[in-house]
């Protein structure tokens, strides 16, 4: 219990803060690529209209690069860039390659049509920043060699990365290391709770015994009579009711079964569903069952075939008059699979998954006739989860109910 909890506070922890450290990277990211790209167009429109302008003179001189307000004032230095005009129909008419080198004009014609099939006005191309403008006399793409600008935001990135990593996997060492401490509070509650019912169990164990006893002496003296017959009744349903709430209660210790062994899972249903064979049938119930042979499970035999009774015995409490009951046990994608169904009467089904919890009653006036504790389903979920496993149950209409555990 101790270890389900404190892997949960981890889980728990490191899932807040994980996206925490993503929030912060996308946002450093995103706010890195947003101005550098920014400043990139604002570059590369100022560079594209100078050439437009001066395109009719044969010695443009650089073109002026406006000092802004975070810009580089050795910006006009290092700018390389080169232009492709086309006509309207995309045929290139004219390839400027005055300031750069590292580009012959065949291939700036190739990454000019590429980027014109593409069909957006901006964007990145290779190691270039693109902007592409149309007029009536044709259109021009200029590229904007951007291979330093992309190298800084993808070293930012792995930068990023690599610190939100490292950061993750302190943090979790850290949380590991103060998790016990943190939920040691809530652990001594829980363990109070459970030693009080343990205690509170052996405690009315004696004045149960003694109430039943005298039951059965006065039963002998005045036989038949109802009040007596009631006292009874109440007090083997008073004894049964403290005996499942100690034994739900040793589930929720660190290791209910110290003894586990691989056991006949298949044998030990034969056996834990022959009882309810015959109660169903003295009922006039319907009962089928189909169990796979030779499933074996690792895990503690007298827990499952435990399980698997408060299962049957559920439907065989709860099923209609001649009503249909039905078991199965097979091996699911290498998991045991147990399935108990019955056909009744459900008058809600949105919150089925509220039959799990102790002392829920989905009828309580049916409950009340059935002389049902309330906390069955309980320990079937807990017995399936000690062994690793799952307790589910769901109704498609209403008419028929389905619990299936796998593990």
């Amino acid at each position: 219990m101790l270890k389900k909890i404190q892997r949960r506070f981890i889980l728990a922890a490191m899932a807040a803060f994980g996206t925490v450290m993503l929030l912060i990277l996308v946002g450093i990211n995103a706010a890195n690529y947003y101005r550098t790209t920014t400043m990139q167009d604002q570059l590369a429109t100022e560079l594209l209209t100078h050439e437009q302008k001066n395109r009719s003179e044969p010695e443009a001189p650089p073109p002026p690069v406006r000092e802004k307000r975070g810009r580089d004032p050795e910006a006009a230095f290092m700018t390389r860039f080169f232009t492709v005009h086309c006509d309207a129909d995309g045929r290139v008419k004219e390839v400027l390659r005055d300031y750069i080198s590292s580009v012959d004009e065949e291939t700036a014609k190739a990454y000019a049509q590429a980027v014109l099939l593409k069909g957006r006005e901006r964007g990145y191309y290779k190691d270039y920043r693109y902007l592409v403008s149309r007029s009536e006399k044709g259109v021009s793409v200029l590229f904007l060699n951007a291979a330093i600008q992309l190298q800084s935001m993808r070293s930012l990135l792995f930068v990023s990365l690599a610190t939100g990593v490292c950061s993750l996997l302190m943090v979790f060492f850290l949380i590991l290391l103060f998790s016990g401490r943190a939920v040691r509070p809530y652990m001594n509650n829980i363990e109070r709770q459970k030693r009080f019912i343990t205690d509170a169990g052996h405690e009315l164990k004696t004045p149960i015994t003694s109430i039943s006893t005298s039951a059965d002496i006065a039963a002998m003296e005045h036989e038949g009579d109802e009040w007596i017959e009631n006292i009874r009744r109440q007090a083997a349903r008073l004894t049964k009711l403290v005996g499942d709430m100690v034994a739900l209660s040793r589930l929720d210790e660190e290791m209910p079964f110290p003894e586990k062994s691989r056991f006949s899972v298949s044998e030990a249903a034969w056996e834990a569903a022959e009882p309810f064979a015959v109660l169903a049938k003295a009922q006039g119930k319907n009962y089928s069952q189909r169990i796979e042979e030779g499933l074996t499970l690792y895990g503690d035999r007298n827990a499952i075939q435990r399980m698997i009774s408060i299962l049957l015995d559920n439907a065989v409490r709860y099923s209609d008059d001649g009503g249909e009951i039905q078991m199965q046990l097979n091996r699911r994608r290498g998991k045991v699979c147990v399935e108990v169904s019955n056909t009744c009467e459900l008058p809600d089904i949105s919150d089925l998954d509220r039959l799990f919890d102790r002392f829920y009653r989905l009828d309580e006036s049916r409950s009340a006739k059935t002389g049902g504790t309330g906390i069955g389903l309980s320990m079937v979920r807990a017995i399936a989860e000690t062994h690793g496993g799952k307790a589910t149950v769901q109704s498609a209409d209403g008419k028929e109910i389905c619990f299936r555990v796998v593990i």
